[in-house]
Order: C-alpha cells, then structure tokens, then sequence
C-alpha cells in the first residue's frame, strides 16, 4: 500500500480573549497586573481561610473529635491531599467547558457553604463526642461517629471540593491577564509568578497568627466563622475585577485531542515507511518533527504516526476520520504532557515533607515548651502558628529574589527569568532534606529532655520550618511557571497548573500510606511501632524524619536524571545547549535546566 508521507499540520484555531460580556478584549482596558490585582486578593483570602482551617485541623481532630493521633494526621493528610487531587477537575472544568472565572465563582460559593457547615459543626454541641482529655490512658474518650462523623466529614469535604477546584483557576487566570505573545507580556509573567507566591505567603502568615490565635483563645467555632468570613471577602473581590479581566474561552474537552492521538498512534501502529521513498518522503517518515526547535521531538516517536495520513487508493476514498488523523500539534501536546510527567513525580516526596510540617510538626511544638521569653509564663505561641515564621521571612525574601536575585542571574545566565523553572524546581528539591535534618536532630534531643523531666523551648524547631520555606519558594514558584509555560499552546493552562497541586495531593497520600506503613512494619518488633502511640515521647518521630530525609536525597538524584532528559535537545542528545539556542529557547517559552 503506498503512503503519502505528508503530515496533518493543521494548526489549532488561537482562542481570542474576551471581556466579561464576551467581546474581544481591549489591550489598554483589559488585563496587565491592574486586572491581575483582583486575582491576587481573592488567592490572599481563600489562601487565608483554607491555610487556618487546615494548618490547625489536627489539634481540632485530636482534641475535640477524638481521634487517636496517628488517624487524626491521616485525616488531616487525606483532606489537604483531597483539596490538591480536586484541582485536576477544576482545571478540567475550566479549559473544557466553563472558564477560569465562572469556575472559580462557583467553586468559592461551594467552599464558603462548607466553611459555614464546618463552624456550626463546631459550635453546636451536640454534633460534637463529650469533651474528655485525651492524654489519659483509661480510654473513656468518646470518638466521633455516625450523625457526629458524617456532618464534620461532609463539611470537611465541601471545603475540599471548593478550594481543589479553586486553586489552579487563581493561578492561571491572573497568568491570562498577561499576554505571552508579546514581549512585555511574556517579561512580566515570572513577576507575577512571584507575586501570586508573596500573596500565598501574605494569606497564610495571617492565618497562622492572627486566625490561629483567634481559634485558640475563641474557640475553632469563631475561628471556622473567620475563614468564612475571609472567604466571603475573597469572592467580594474576584467579582470587582470582573470588568477588567481577559478570559480565555473554554475550547471543549481537553482530553479528546490527546486521547485521538494515542487511538490514531495504535489503529496505525504497524504502518512503515516504503522502502522506495525518495529522500523528500523519507524525512517526512517523521511527522512530529516539524519547524522550529521542538524539544520532543526523538521522544515517543510511537505517536508520530497519528498524524500520517494514508494516501487514497481510488478516486472513492473517504478520507479519513478523526479519530485515525490527527494534526502535528496535537501529537506535540500529547508528548509534552507525558515529558512534564517525571518531572511532576519528582515532587512528591517534597510535598510527603511538607505534610510533616503540617502534622506531627505541630504535635511536635505542642510538646515544647510554647512560652515567650522560655521559662515564663507570660505569653505562650500556638504550635500551629509556628509555621507563620517561615512566611514572614518569605514576605522579605520574595521581593529580595524578583528585585536582586533576578537581575544579577539574568546577566550570568542570559535568561529572561534569571534562572529557569526547572533549575528554580531543582534548587529546592536539593535543599528540602536538611529540614528533615534539623527536624529529627531536634526530636531525637527533645525526647532526651523529657526523659530527663526537661522541656526545650519550641524556638528549637523553627530551623526546620526556615529551611523548608526556603526551599518551597523555589520548588512551588518554579513549577507552576514550569507547567503553565507548557500549556501555553494547547489551551490547558489551569489543567497543566492544576498538575502542581496534584503533587501536593500525591505528597499528603504518600505521607498517609507512609505513616501506616512505618507502624506496621516497626510494630512488628514489639511494641506501637515508630508512630503508633498518641505520646511522642515514646514515639520515635525522630527515626520517621531521618527516613524522610534519605527519601528527599534519594529523590533529588532522580530528579537531576529526568530533567537532564527533559532537556536533551531537538536533535534527541544531551549535550548542553548553546547560548544562541538557549536565547531561541526562552523566547519560546521553553527553559534550559
């Protein structure tokens, strides 16, 4: 049978941005940072009221819902995990079927009822077991079951769902107001990168002080009605920007394209090239190698056959249909997302840690003492509010890197971000296991304290939340920039983005699976096992930090190999690239490890 060996090039119709009542957008009236402001504040706000919720929902769980500690970590663990895995619908939701803004609109109101539910949970109490101490040992704690367990899960999870679908919408519609076919749009969206992760750090240092000390001091039933009421605000202030926002339209099921090219790539699979091709054929024998430097090109080579069209063999022939043709953009979108695939493994176990910080950190700090100056008892830090710290050097170091750091790396590297996403991703993923250090190093001494009837100040655990912020600024910023520049040409950008907050969710699984496997194997020995008992002075939470840590070193080594891949150029070598090809590379929207 003979072939035409020309590929489908057809390139995908280019989605014009329009205003709220669906006409073009204006470029001096709509979007730039001015519209981008509002998406800033409704991120500071949700951040602020999911951030209060979830940073002290253990101490909530253990101590007024009555779950052993080990459960109240995993239900901890499998909310914030839930909240993240849930971004992948929104992002769906919002490139298929109904945009970046009604997607969040609708998503805020889902997570404000739940809010709402989760405070009159905590108020009322009779949708609460009896209040009992649960550090006594003669099991008359009563856990929360039946009509009690439903109401408080339900409103957990409405929470969950609103914010999940929320978060990678923020995101990528303030990264829309920008627009990347111009040079001034593409050179300010690393600075609005930047500047959505200094309104995280802003919303969850609010949280971590002023909201945590109001659950503490008021009880967790003001302090849910806070959230709400934060989330309220964050809504108040999506809707006022709504006159001045550039929405990309929804382009119908983003999955369809890429599933039509791996049905085409296997309805076609035996399909070769003639032997008798003249040199002209022979080149086109590889359709996915278009024009331009697209970096995937010598990687899964299976999928260009999706877009070889078979020649007709009569004047009778139907052409063919679409789901056994597709065009070379669409066999390029489908290998970018299985290329960003290892790279977003990468960052699980980063995330595994920062479940840690979240849960048995705070256990942690709860059995130190919290009094300021140490040995007085004048004022006493709230052990969850310990994680504001890193957050308000953050609030210093964010602008310090966008106005120091960048420029000084941008005329060492000759990059239009200073350092790219991959490298920005590998510095953080290099330096998270020293916080697993300092972390075990601390335990293992305060453990020897309380043997000894001594307790260290909680000051003493403050390295290990310093290092991690360092380390997350890098990593989070990075890969949200990584993933939203990927998506750029095929229309998925919250989708794509959303793939950031799906590491998270896989990192709080993994911390859950980890933390029931670790006691089941070390139970074996005799005992609780490391983590089985609610005292972490038996524990042995210090030995779970040091496994954490050869984990993050083990998993950086990995790292290094996928992204040397990733970044194995045109012509399918590693070899490093050029200056020139760097420079072409960038303005591509494509980055250079």
């Amino acid at each position: 049978m003979d072939v035409e060996m020309s590929c489908a090039t057809a390139p995908p119709e280019e989605a014009v941005s329009v205003d709220w009542r669906g006409r073009p957008c204006l470029p001096r009236r709509h979007g730039g940072m001015r519209a981008a402001v509002f998406v800033l504040g409704i991120q500071a706000f949700e951040i602020m009221a999911i951030a209060a919720v979830g940073n002290n929902l253990i101490t909530y769980v253990f101590g007024e819902m009555h779950f052993p500690l080990s459960q109240a970590a995993n239900v901890v663990t499998d909310f914030v995990g839930t909240i993240f895995l849930l971004a992948l619908l929104g992002g769906f939701l919002s490139d298929s079927y109904l945009g970046c803004f009604w997607t969040m609109l609708i998503s805020g109101f889902v997570e404000l009822s739940g809010f709402i539910l989760l405070s009159l949970q905590a108020h009322l109490p009779q949708l609460k077991p009896p209040p009992c101490n649960m550090a006594s040992t003669d099991g008359s704690c009563e856990k929360a079951s039946g009509f009690k367990s439903t109401v408080f899960f339900l409103a957990l999870y409405l929470v969950a769902l609103g914010s999940g679908c929320l978060k990678p919408n923020m995101i990528a519609h303030g990264a829309d107001q920008f627009d990347g076919a111009t040079p001034g749009g593409a050179r300010r969206l690393p600075t609005y990168f930047n500047s959505a992760y200094f309104s995280f750090c802003a919303g969850e240092l609010v949280a971590l002080t002023a909201l945590v000390w109001v659950q503490t001091h008021s009880g967790m039933d003001v302090g849910f009605g806070v959230s709400a009421v934060a989330m309220a605000a964050g809504l108040v202030c999506l809707v006022s920007g709504a006159a001045f926002y550039r929405n990309k339209p929804p382009r119908g099921s983003i999955f369809t394209p890429i599933l039509r090219v791996f049905v085409a790539a296997f309805t076609k699979r035996k399909q070769v090239c003639p032997s008798n091709s003249n040199a002209v054929n022979a080149g086109a024998c590889e359709p996915a190698r278009l024009a331009g430097n697209f970096r995937h090109n010598n990687k899964f080579r299976f999928l260009d056959k999706a877009c070889i069209p078979v020649a007709p063999q009569g004047p009778n022939t139907k052409p063919e249909r679409e789901w056994r043709l597709c065009t070379a953009a669409e066999v390029r979108q489908a290998k970018t997302l299985l290329a960003v695939t290892p790279i977003f493994a990468c960052t699980i176990v980063f995330n595994t840690v920062l479940a840690q910080l979240q849960t048995f950190s705070v256990q942690q700090g709860s059995a130190m003492d919290t009094a300021l100056p140490p040995g007085s008892g004048s004022f006493r830090i709230p052990p969850a509010s310990l994680q504001a710290i890193p957050y308000a050097m953050l609030l210093a170091l964010v602008p310090a890197y966008e106005l120091l750091l960048v420029p000084l790396m941008k005329r060492l590297t000759g990059t239009r971000s200073g350092i790219t996403p991959l490298q920005r991703i590998g510095v953080g993923l290099g330096t998270v296991a020293f916080s697993m250090v300092a972390a075990a190093d601390i335990e293992r001494r305060r453990r020897d304290a309380a043997a000894e009837g001594r307790q260290m100040s909680v000051l003493w655990i403050v390295p290990q939340f310093l290092v991690f912020g360092v380390s997350e600024m890098f990593t989070a910023v990075g890969l949200i920039e990584f993933f939203y520049k990927q998506a750029c040409a095929g229309g998925m950008q919250a989708f794509l983005t959303a793939l950031t907050y799906c590491s998270y969710a896989f990192g709080f699984y993994l911390s859950s699976v980890l933390v029931s496997l670790v006691n089941r194997v070390t139970a074996r020995h005799g005992g609780g096992g490391w983590l089985g008992d609610n005292d972490l002075n038996k524990d042995r939470l210090d030995l779970f930090y040091w496994m954490l840590a050869a984990l993050s070193v083990l998993n950086f080594c990995c790292y290094l190999l996928c992204a040397r891949w990733y970044n194995a150029g045109a012509d399918g070598s590693d070899a490093p690239a050029s200056a020139g090809q760097v420079a072409s590379e960038v303005d591509d929207g494509k980055e250079i490890i």
